[in-house]
């Protein structure tokens, strides 16, 4: 099935199987994205590594459509987590290639996710953070996450350009698209927030300026990579602070990518401060009701883009997932943890075959860090790494586990960012 058809009365889980060409002209074999989770995978000097080949291999053999990856930051003096994979040049080329070969294995999509942190790095990891405006992080976070500095002009163009380079690696090195993280508190979703951004300049004030910056790097990117080629912008539906990031910027900032011919809005919400993605906030019935968190918004959004459109977040039974996909409110449905609890998810959902996983948040008791939501990240990463070696998931792996890894990791790239320094 391709854009513009109709669906006929079927198996839901054949829904799920369908597949779809996206407006560059690229083929999806079937409906199921692989939201991007944090692997932390690479070096301590930020090179992939062979882990990373090991776990995409497994997820290229485990049905999905897409698989995104997790971040890929595209500076490193700017990282979002130890450990995160950098891409600034062709050093690790050699890697990248065999990373992409794994991914792509059996006409699976495999797409970089490419970030800057903005302010949103941790205390110590990096020797300083940049952000469109100095503003400080809350009151209850302030001793994770120091105050940025504002960007210059120069910095601005800067990210701008290397946005455009990591993507054009990352195209040459054999990946199949690649994706903008432009949610969750990044830098991206900073410039377009009227409460991280404060500028008075052309990258400031009204959201015609704020939307300059991540239009502009949609730009470049295109400019570098060619028209057939996927370009995914992953959006918050809303950021949920007081002053901040809205649905009705959202819906403006999807139509002005629609418009450029974006191939894929993948629709999430929040940041550290509000982590809505990853369920802390979605307690409400409706929500349960519908599974995924961000659907109602998804919904609203349909009526006024063109531009395929994915959400993630919540999906967990084969009908909650092939309801949007009939009803035609969706394109592509995202699932995240799952995959990490059971890598061959998706090809249990192609088959109609029941499978029930544990995804419920986890907590250590520390209520300043489990409102943070990093112990979820960290918990999933451990599993991802399990996975990586060849071993299973252990869906009872204590949350104190995960939070050990937190302060071990954390501690061991402070110590190498102040020898680098």
């Amino acid at each position: 099935m391709t854009t513009g058809e109709t669906f006929q009365s079927k198996a839901a889980h054949l829904y799920l199987s369908d597949s779809y060409t996206l407006p560059c002209g690229v083929a999806v074999k079937n409906r199921i994205l692989k939201s991007a989770m944090s692997e932390q995978l690479g070096t301590v000097k930020n090179a992939p590594t062979p882990s990373l080949v090991k776990l995409y291999n497994t997820w290229a053999n485990g049905g999905s459509g897409i698989l995104i990856t997790g971040n890929i930051m595209i500076d490193r003096r700017a990282l979002g987590e130890p450990n995160n994979v950098v891409v600034e040049s062709e050093k690790n080329f050699e890697l990248l290639q065999a990373w992409a070969k794994a991914g792509t294995q059996n006409g699976t999509q495999l797409w970089a996710q490419i970030n800057h942190p903005g302010k949103q790095s941790p205390r110590g990891l990096c020797s300083e953070t940049v952000a469109p405006s100095a503003v400080p992080f809350a009151s209850n976070l302030s001793s994770f996450f120091a105050t940025p500095r504002a960007m210059t002009e120069a910095e601005i163009q800067e990210v701008i350009e290397r946005f455009a380079s990591t993507a054009e690696i990352i195209r040459n090195a054999g990946f199949t698209g690649v994706q903008i993280h432009g949610a969750h508190g990044y830098l991206v979703s900073q410039f377009l927030s009227p409460h991280h951004n404060v500028r008075t300049d052309q990258w400031g004030g009204s959201l015609a300026n704020r939307l300059r910056f991540p239009l502009s790097i949609y730009d470049s990117i295109r400019e570098r990579v060619g028209k057939d080629f996927p370009i995914s912008f992953k959006l918050n539906s809303a950021d949920f602070q007081r002053g901040g990031f809205e649905e009705d910027d959202s819906i403006a900032v999807m139509k002005a990518l629609s418009d450029r011919g974006i191939d894929l809005i993948e629709v999430s919400g929040g940041n550290y401060e509000r982590p809505a993605m990853s369920g802390i906030l979605s307690d409400n019935e409706s929500t349960k009701l519908r599974e995924a968190y961000f659907l109602e918004f998804a919904e609203k959004a349909r009526k006024e883009i063109s531009a395929p459109l994915c959400v993630t977040g919540g999906f967990r039974t084969v009908n909650g997932m092939a309801s949007p996909l009939r009803d035609n409110k969706l394109d592509f449905v995202g699932i995240a943890r799952p995959l990490a609890m059971d890598p061959n998810y998706s090809n249990k959902l192609l088959t109609g075959e029941p499978v029930v996983v544990n995804t419920k948040p986890r907590k250590i008791g520390i209520a300043a860090l489990d409102r943070l939501g990093l112990l979820e990240v960290y918990w999933y990463g451990l599993q991802l790494k399990r996975i990586a070696r060849g071993k299973s998931p252990r869906p009872n792996e204590s949350g104190i586990a995960a939070f050990v890894n937190i302060l071990l990791s954390s501690s061991s790239r402070t110590i190498y960012t102040r020898l680098r320094a």
